[in-house]
């Protein structure tokens, strides 16, 4: 390989991350990879993340080299997956005993890449625990760390905001995906140098408009099956909504490990004929679902843990197919949605959520509005081509920086 500064290579970059598909079409969330794959035509991309059974230990996908570290014996490499960490831990506690091989499998393998792939840059998702790990073992290679939501919102205490600060004071920059996750973290980490730069969508070929036409009796859920979600609320809202209008459906897509207790819920109020949990699906499905539904909920709250989003892209895909979008009213969304591209409600409030989905089942006209608002807001804001171009400029910037 040839030194920084080379004309004839591209920079080399190395990502930081615990979420990433373990294969293609995987339908864990793949926002990570579908960023790093469009950094390729700019950066050189290798990828570090955990690894899964099923998945390999090296491969390509799209142009990025990923390497999957081990932590634990293979069957029992299930800290990530299926539902995220903090929602893996929560419902089995034993998993607390896979994090130390977690932490050091992933400080080992960065290590490794430092010494033999020669990063000229860094970027690190979540501030805990990739974050952590690059604050560690880095030393003069710039690194930008990115906050997603679960890294700040779901690990409190004071001990966490003291680590957070320790990793923000070795970082060159932190981003945050919405403006709500920026201010939080300043009244923490106030001086810390921050940019909002959100994730994207593919608003040019995959979530776009159109389809055979929407079904006007059709709610969507999209996401993990995970408390912040708050998908229970919607489920105890629909016998209201039912009511009202009789054949309305809930379609559920997504997995995780809250699903049990959700198809109890189902059952306990016999809303087995409304109610159909797709399971996971992977994004190339995604949109066939978004263009058929007459509206898409989101019913997102704060979990009991003070884990929420930190943005919600499947919102941004929703209105990037032009189906409007109910979202629970926690303080990201309001980046998503704006004035005019969405409804937000308590969605802890059943009679609320109930009562804004009946207006709008209601009311075809405003429905087509918050639609098109949708769509255009989602291309002005959310598309990966605007993403990819701020994340790609930052990164050439750090390194510019460090060879000048």
């Amino acid at each position: 390989m040839t030194e920084q500064g080379s004309t004839c290579e591209r920079p080399r970059l190395l990502v930081l991350t615990s979420t990433y598909p373990r294969w293609s079409g995987d339908p864990e969330p793949g926002f990570v990879h579908e960023l790093a794959r469009r950094l390729t035509d700019r950066f050189d991309v290798h990828v570090i993340g955990p690894h899964a059974p099923g998945a390999k230990n090296r491969e390509t996908l799209d142009g990025v080299v990923v390497h999957r570290y081990r932590y634990a014996p293979r069957a029992w490499e299930t800290l990530v997956n299926d539902g995220g960490m903090l929602a893996n831990i929560k419902r089995s506690p034993w998993k607390w005993l896979l994090v130390p091989g977690f932490l050091l499998g992933q400080w080992y393998a960065v290590r490794k890449a430092v010494r033999s792939y020669r990063p000229h840059v860094v970027h690190a998702h979540w501030m805990l625990p990739q974050g952590l790990i690059a604050a560690i073992a880095l030393r003069d290679v710039p690194w930008v760390v990115t906050s997603h939501g679960a890294d700040l919102y779901g690990l409190r205490g004071r001990w966490f905001a003291r680590m957070r600060r320790w990793v923000l004071g070795r970082a060159a920059i932190v981003t945050l995906v919405s403006e709500a996750m920026r201010v939080r973290l300043l009244t923490e980490s106030s001086g810390v140098k921050t940019a909002v730069m959100p994730m994207g969508v593919d608003t040019d070929s995959r979530f776009t408009p159109g389809g055979k036409g929407r079904n006007p009796n059709e709610l969507l859920f999209v996401g993990r099956l995970v408390e912040k979600k708050g998908l229970h609320h919607l489920l105890h809202a629909l016998p209201q909504i039912l009511v009202e209008h009789p054949k309305a459906r809930l379609t559920i897509v997504g997995f995780g490990p809250e699903e049990q207790r959700l198809r109890q819920i189902t059952r306990d109020l016999t809303l087995e004929q409304h109610v159909q949990f797709v399971g996971a699906l992977p994004q190339e499905a995604l949109a066939d679902h978004y263009r058929r539904a007459c509206l898409f909920v989101a019913p997102f709250i704060e979990a009991g843990s003070g884990d929420q989003e930190g943005l919600g892209l499947v919102v941004a895909e929703a209105m990037a197919c032009a189906c409007p979008v109910v979202v629970g009213d926690v303080p990201a969304v309001h980046d998503l949605t704006g004035a005019a591209g969405g409804v937000s409600v308590d969605a802890t409030n059943h009679s609320a959520l109930a009562n804004t989905i009946n207006h709008l089942l209601r009311d075809s006209a405003e429905r087509s509005r918050l639609g098109m608002s949708g769509r255009l807001r989602a291309e002005q804001l959310f598309s990966w081509r605007k993403a990819s171009d701020q994340y790609a400029d930052l990164l050439s910037a750090l390194v510019k920086k460090r060879a000048s």
